[in-house]
């Protein structure tokens, strides 16, 4: 068998305690600890420094994460993994419902569907993905997201159902 030669690249990063979110979720309302993130007085969650997320923006029912790719996002056809657009898709539309909610009151997503309209590769640019809420009820929230790229064309869309539950 014959080896290919490789030119390997490394990236080291590294994330706070989740923990530290979790205590606040009884605390807060979820705009006013997503708000608390993006101002710095709470550290980003773990996911945000594992993809390497640019940024987020919150303002209540609307979220939009920003995300540059890079190489560390590419599948083994050289492009940006459909599992890395999922988890903003799923992170834009789970943070939308989660910026409408009061204290003590959670939620998990219970599905997400998504339609990949385009390839995603680092000439892409800055990658935005925009996350609304379209109906919120007691026990479930119903969100979408879109993805754009940096030339503003679509590249993905998800819709997610979210169930809400009394956190503690």
């Amino acid at each position: 068998m014959e080896t290919i030669g490789t030119d390997t690249r490394s990236r080291t990063f590294s994330w706070s305690d989740p923990a530290i979110h979790a205590a606040h979720l009884g605390q807060r309302s979820g705009l006013e600890l997503l708000r608390a993130m993006t101002a710095g007085e709470l550290p980003a969650p773990p996911v945000m420094q594992m993809l390497g997320m640019d940024r987020i923006e919150v303002a209540e029912g609307r979220v939009t994460v920003l995300l540059t790719p890079q190489e560390f996002h590419y599948n083994p056809l050289g492009s940006v993994h459909g599992g890395v657009l999922a988890t903003i898709l799923d992170t834009a539309t789970g943070c939308a419902v989660h910026s409408t909610l009061p204290p003590g009151v959670g939620y998990t997503s219970m599905d997400l569907n998504i339609k990949y309209l385009r390839r995603v590769t680092v000439e892409s640019g800055q990658l935005r993905c925009e996350g609304t809420v379209l109906s919120s009820g007691r026990r479930t929230a119903l969100a979408q997201a879109t993805i754009t790229d940096g030339a503003g064309r679509l590249v993905a869309h998800a819709t997610s159902s979210c169930l809400l539950f009394h956190a503690g």
